[in-house]
């Protein structure tokens, strides 16, 4: 037992070790100049950009820091909120770019069908702008947007473009630049883009697959297979290594989705899930509970087994029921991705289904037995009573 304990624990480190340190953010590592600090980031995928942002409900203004990474001297950048459509036309734009003489200038825009990228008022105030070209090869720009109800989750806009003459020259249309739009959610923090996925969205996936994997898959599976494999004689001890593989490979994978999980709340201050959070947390915890019963596991015929079988099974159960309500609250959490829950409600269905079947064979086998065993007893009595009659007579 101590053996498989140790190779449970080198899996979870290992495991750890290799999860862990690929969900460093690169957006949340970064430091601005001016001692300025924003609570969520996205980074954006395409164009290598990112969008960091304070929002402050109050008063329904964000301090917003729109940044290209590695920009050039020789392009402008863009970012935007356009409520009407997921496009660059019809936009309330943000510009920055580097003039000839070398400052840096920034201001808003409104754009057309055929922009011309001068200065102008938008729908929408923002009461201060500005940008910086830093040390490092960052393009910033710096702005404080009042916002209204509408604004607060609509669709966003970002581009890079050539300067022409020392002004924003047409930029392409294909490549990333055509897939540099999407929506973003100041409340929430969270971003969608028709380009692809957010590092942070790409992490909480990341985080609801190895937890329903976990938790929600090899746990359920290592329960079925201890329940039902045993009643057959021909599984011989091989149900009871099946079902330890399933439980500590199912709490291995577990500490890694919980580990993206922590990671993910430090990464996202004022954001919280309490719920998603706290049943997470109890889930672990009766997981650790349930790992470190293995050292204490009684041998069959101790006096203590049947205690000891009490609190295995609930634990376990348990876990099992908070775990699958915290996979569909964490589907909830995702929000837009249905398919997720989709996939999932499929695979529970199924297990249900083997469940469900594996009872009433197991069941027909188990009275069956019983059946025979009593059949056997009464033959047995009988041969026994006839036996003595013979000796008697």
């Amino acid at each position: 037992m101590d053996k498989s304990l140790a190779t449970l624990l080198l899996s979870c480190t290992l495991l750890i070790s290799f999860c862990v340190p690929s969900l460093a953010q690169t957006c949340g590592n970064y430091t601005f100049s001016g001692n300025r600090s924003y609570s969520t980031c996205n980074d954006l995928p395409q164009l290598s950009c990112s969008l960091h942002w304070n929002y402050h409900p109050s008063n329904l203004t964000a301090d917003i820091a729109f940044r290209k990474s590695g920009a050039s001297t020789s392009n402008w950048i863009s970012w935007a909120l356009n409520p009407s459509r997921r496009a660059m036309a019809g936009s309330q734009a943000l510009v920055a770019f580097q003039h000839p003489n070398g400052s840096i200038l920034a201001y808003t825009t409104q754009l057309n069908d055929n922009p011309n990228m001068q200065p102008g008022r938008l729908s929408f105030d923002v009461p201060s702008i500005a940008a910086e070209f830093s040390s490092n090869g960052d393009m910033i720009i710096f702005a404080t947007l009042q916002l209204t109800d509408s604004l607060r989750l609509t669709n966003q806009v970002w581009q890079e473009g050539p300067l022409n003459g020392g002004n924003p020259g047409q930029h392409p249309t294909n490549g990333q630049n055509g897939k540099s739009m999407g929506t973003v959610d100041f409340i929430n923090g969270s971003v969608t883009t028709t380009g692809g996925t957010t590092s942070k969205q790409r992490k909480r996936n990341v985080h609801g697959v190895l937890n329903a994997v976990s938790w929600g898959i090899l746990m359920p599976v290592g329960i079925i297979i201890a329940r039902y494999l045993k009643v057959f004689k021909s599984a011989g001890p091989a149900w009871f290594y099946l079902h330890v593989t399933c439980q500590t490979s199912g709490y291995a994978v577990g500490i890694a989705g919980w580990a993206t999980g922590i990671k993910l709340g430090s990464d996202s201050p004022g954001i919280s899930y309490d719920t998603h959070r706290n049943l997470g947390m109890i889930i672990f915890a009766l997981g650790t509970l349930q790992v470190l019963a293995l050292l204490l596991r009684p041998k069959p015929d101790h006096k203590y087994r049947l205690y000891w079988n009490i609190y295995h099974h609930s634990i376990g159960y348990t876990t099992v029921i908070l775990s699958i309500a915290n996979i569909f609250e964490g589907f909830d959490v995702l929000d837009s991705e249905d398919n997720w829950k989709k996939a999932y409600t499929g695979v529970l269905i199924f297990l249900v289904v083997v469940a469900a079947v594996m009872e009433a064979v197991t069941w027909f086998i188990v009275i069956k037995r019983k059946k025979a065993a009593s059949s056997d007893k009464h033959v047995n009595g009988e041969n026994v009573y006839g036996s003595r009659a013979q000796q008697t007579a």
